[in-house]
């Protein structure tokens, strides 16, 4: 059976780890709130976004397409750092991440239009940041990498000179764990 699939996100990145797997999808923006509400464990508010952001897009769909939505955010000592909002808090990220080992968590979900919920699933990923000197945090920035990405940094891009070391999954930090959703996607007959 032939789904149609579409990707709810407006990440390049996640745009290029699911065309790795060799799936025919297109992608449609969603719109979803990212604000976390109080007492949300880092893990129940990725979940919630990436559930929010695909129920967005399937919402708006009257055929039987499946919708996968994801998110991802980085934790350092209990704090959820999203995407700086200028240079001045890209910095302050990167100082909070500097010389310490923090948690990627990206989640996903996916949705049958008509928001018939199939499956959602969070992983984590621990990564060491080197110490950083205020001369590579001000340098990097300069790039203007670090504004749309969560914890102010890309591993997959100039930000790989800031990470010494990763456990986990290597995807899941660029943003989509696509060992784990190419799994589920199994389980649910769609691959």
């Amino acid at each position: 059976m032939t789904h149609r699939i579409i990707l709810a996100s407006s990440s390049p990145r996640r745009k290029e780890l699911l065309q790795m797997l060799g799936l025919a999808f297109e992608v449609i923006h969603p719109t979803s709130d990212e604000t976390v509400s109080g007492g949300e464990a880092p893990e129940e508010f990725a979940l919630r976004v990436s559930l929010e952001k695909a129920l967005s897009v399937s919402s708006t769909l009257s055929d039987d397409s499946l919708v996968i939505g994801a998110d991802t955010i980085v934790v350092v000592e209990g704090e959820i750092l999203g995407k700086p909002k200028d240079p001045r808090e890209a910095s302050s990220m990167l100082q909070k991440l500097s010389g310490k080992e923090h948690c990627v968590y990206s989640a996903f979900s996916i949705v049958r239009a008509k928001n018939e919920h199939l499956h959602s699933e969070v992983v984590g990923t621990r990564v060491r940041v080197k110490p950083l000197a205020a001369q590579e945090i001000e340098g990097y920035i300069k790039t203007g990498e670090p504004m749309d990405k969560a914890g102010a940094y890309a591993i997959q891009g100039a930000g790989s000179f800031i990470v010494s070391g990763i456990k986990g999954s290597y995807s899941n930090v660029v943003g989509l764990p696509v060992e784990e959703l190419l799994e589920a996607l199994k389980k649910l007959e769609i691959v």
